[in-house]
């Protein structure tokens, strides 16, 4: 077995390495979008790029310090069921991983601060979360999604706030749609990821949906929650062409998604690669689509953006791990 970095090696390049395939860097792009979406609905085009650029930055890395802070506290899971994480084969330490993360998350926290303090005091909220989730998928079998999907759902409002002015700390109750969009299209996430875990959860005793109802009954419940996030996503004001690329593009591959989670044969961490991935691939596109509503010359950086995704997720470590 491989010794654990010391704290006090955390400068040195394999550490940073390790601790870059911890936060699932393919993933980052689905806070990155969530994030985008509150700045592109703040935005009011008088904005210097630096404001934007920075407001981004934290919600775009904050979900990988936030899923290396969860992993510190299911070790016990993800030795079963993502082995070829560095946390895994114990070639970093809890210690370290959880001091970076606490303080990449205090650094975000402090951007935000400054930018706006009600962002500073959602990101602090979503922190409490975080810190709380394993609890809560461990105990209680329809939790985890809810409780993953209110902390990603605090994204768009930090980037809104931290686009605007100081004294602006009233959310649009028009854009309340968008929030419940983030909300209802990650818990579907969280849950249909659920599926590539079953046995390992089971073996450490989280009681997740999956394992207290099974497959099929997962995947019925997955399907309600795409229809909930079609329904609010094409229920908003609509936009143009770009909007419609990416609103058409994202319904479509979230029902292939749950189409092929009935359709397998194969109820295991293989069957499951197709339906995660695209309700991740899902998540990201509505998101795409709600930026470009709001904001139709950005329709370039969100090919970019999105072409980023596509190309981290290939490169990532383990092809069923997602």
């Amino acid at each position: 077995m491989k010794t654990p970095t010391s704290v006090f090696t955390a400068f040195e390049w394999p550490f940073w390495k390790a601790y870059g395939i911890q936060m699932r860097p393919y993933l980052l792009f689905v806070s990155g979008a969530a994030g985008a979406t509150g700045i592109a609905m703040g935005s009011q085009g008088d904005e210097a790029v630096w404001k934007w650029c920075l407001t981004f930055l934290p919600l775009f890395l904050g979900y990988g310090f936030g899923q290396a802070l969860t992993d510190c506290f299911q070790t016990d899971t993800d030795k079963l069921s993502a082995p070829y994480r560095p946390l895994s084969q114990e070639i970093i330490s809890i210690r370290s991983v959880l001091i970076t993360s606490v303080l990449g998350l205090l650094l975000s926290g402090l951007i935000l601060f400054w930018l706006h303090p009600l962002s500073f005091i959602f990101s602090l909220t979503a922190v409490v979360g975080l810190s709380t989730y394993s609890y809560i998928k461990r105990h209680f079998w329809f939790g985890g999604p809810f409780y993953n999907g209110w902390i990603v759902a605090l994204l768009p409002m930090m980037g809104y706030f931290g686009v605007r002015v100081s004294t602006d700390w009233e959310f649009p109750s028009a854009y309340y749609g968008y929030i419940l969009l983030t909300l209802i299209s990650y818990a579907n996430f969280v849950l249909i990821g659920y599926l590539k875990d079953i046995e390992a959860d089971r073996a450490t005793n989280y009681r997740t949906f999956p394992v207290v109802y099974g497959w099929t009954k997962t995947v019925w419940v997955g399907d309600l929650f795409v229809l909930l996030s079609l329904l609010l996503f094409w229920l908003q004001p609509l936009g143009e062409r770009w909007f419609w690329f990416f609103g058409v593009t994202g319904t479509t591959v979230m029902v292939f998604g749950q189409v092929a989670a009935h359709l397998t044969s194969e109820k295991n961490e293989v069957g499951a690669l197709i339906p995660i991935k695209s309700t991740v691939r899902g998540f990201i596109l509505l998101h795409l689509a709600v930026i470009v509503q709001f904001q139709p010359d950005w329709y370039w950086i969100a090919l970019v953006f999105y072409a980023l995704f596509e190309w981290a997720l290939y490169k990532r470590p383990s092809a069923y791990q997602v």
